[in-house]
């Protein structure tokens, strides 16, 4: 019996030396080797290249859409080839020209970082070139009118056959849709995504917005659909189609006016000033003028100067964690705890007097003093800024 638990001891040890050869060490440089990454960079941070370096871009876009995304890939480190239509290249080269016999600033500050070329799509030599570079390209950008790619015989079947992992990414105006062969702008976008409907105050008609969410917002949503389709082929090893019309990207812009839609079902909304003024709601999300898009109550406010300088004016927002210190600084302590005042959906009824008497207190001072005076007390409040106090 002993000689048994003896012999099995042994057993034990042996087994318990054989696993222990078995123990590997994981290293970095392992590691790197059994999941197919590149071990980490040991240069300085910044100095290890841009995040899309070694992907190559062929671009037909031109005025503002798609030359927008395209520029976005090319400040990330995308090697981007702009072709241009021969003798005229891309129309906004002379739009709004501001100095004589230069590109404009139109058209700079949307290709900067970009390489160009002249191809005739029309002629031999030119397809021929075309066919190469979607050998040599990874993604394929354009914001032709619908069906102009095709007609150059780029098609989608032909450049997969030349580049099966050739990305092929589109601005259009309106997506899949009784619409989607209309020729779209930037202010068409914006009417037909729900912006323009939404922007303006109550008593007068829609507004387009001076921000081009049209233009630049669906190139900024086309540049995210392209670099995940170049993360999917480290997947799959191709290509695909990405599409992304002006449209959805403005109502992807808007979509807090959506959601104000899809709460009108059940009841109005307390946050827009027109439910403290007693006015009724319709069946649309009404244009609210400056009233704030989130839950915290805001409006624009006169500050010193107004009377003569159009941009004397501050946003200001009566954010709930920091009401005391706004009774406090407009003079209004008793506030804190009126019943009519002292709770944010006690408040909302009284938005308009309310904004009335922070505004009394604005107007004695200029929107710098305003914001330093309020960035202490954690009041959220933002300067109207011209474009030339940014610049």
């Amino acid at each position: 019996m002993a000689k048994r638990k003896k012999a099995a001891k042994a057993k034990s040890k042996a087994a318990a030396k054989k696993t222990a050869k078995k123990v590997v060490k994981f290293t970095a440089k392992k590691l790197a080797a059994s999941n197919g990454l590149p071990r980490p960079s040991a240069k300085p941070w910044g100095q290890a290249g841009r995040a899309l370096d070694g992907v190559r871009i062929l671009d037909f876009t031109h005025v503002q859409s798609g030359p927008t995304c395209t520029q976005l890939l090319a400040y990330m480190g995308a090697d981007c080839i702009k072709v241009e239509r021969p003798g005229i290249g891309d129309i906004t080269r002379g739009q709004l020209r501001d100095v004589k016999g230069a590109d404009s600033l139109y058209f700079t500050m949307l290709n900067g970082s970009k390489r160009s070329i002249t191809i005739d799509s029309k002629h031999a030599k030119g397809k021929e070139i075309l066919d190469r570079l979607v050998k040599l390209c990874d993604v394929l950008v354009e914001n032709f009118a619908p069906g102009a790619l095709d007609r150059m015989g780029l098609t989608w079947e032909h450049i997969h056959k030349l580049n099966p992992r050739m990305i092929v990414a589109s601005v259009k105006g309106f997506g899949p849709g009784p619409y989607e062969d209309c020729k779209v702008y930037e202010n068409v976008a914006q009417c037909a995504g729900g912006s323009a409907s939404t922007t303006g105050f109550r008593d007068g008609p829609p507004l387009v917005t001076g921000s081009q969410i049209g233009d630049s917002g669906t190139g900024l949503h086309l540049a995210l659909g392209i670099v995940s389709a170049l993360y999917q082929r480290n997947r799959t090893g191709r290509g695909q189609r990405v599409l992304c019309a002006m449209q959805d990207g403005v109502l992807n812009l808007a979509r807090v006016k959506l959601r104000d839609q899809q709460r009108l079902k059940h009841g109005p909304l307390t946050e827009y000033s027109q439910y403290g003024e007693g006015v009724p709601f319709g069946k649309a999300t009404p244009r609210a003028g400056n009233d704030s898009g989130g839950g915290q109550p805001g409006w624009i406010l006169k500050c010193k100067g107004w009377e003569s300088d159009p941009d004397a004016y501050i946003y200001f927002i009566t954010q709930a964690p920091v009401w005391t210190a706004i009774c406090d600084l407009i003079g209004k302590p008793e506030w804190k705890t009126d019943p009519d005042y002292a709770t944010p959906p006690a408040r909302l009824p009284r938005l308009r007097g309310i904004f009335d008497a922070i505004e009394q207190w604005t107007m004695t001072k200029t929107k710098f003093e305003v914001m330093e005076i309020c960035n202490k007390q954690d009041i959220p409040v933002g300067p109207i800024l011209a474009m030339k106090e940014i610049a």
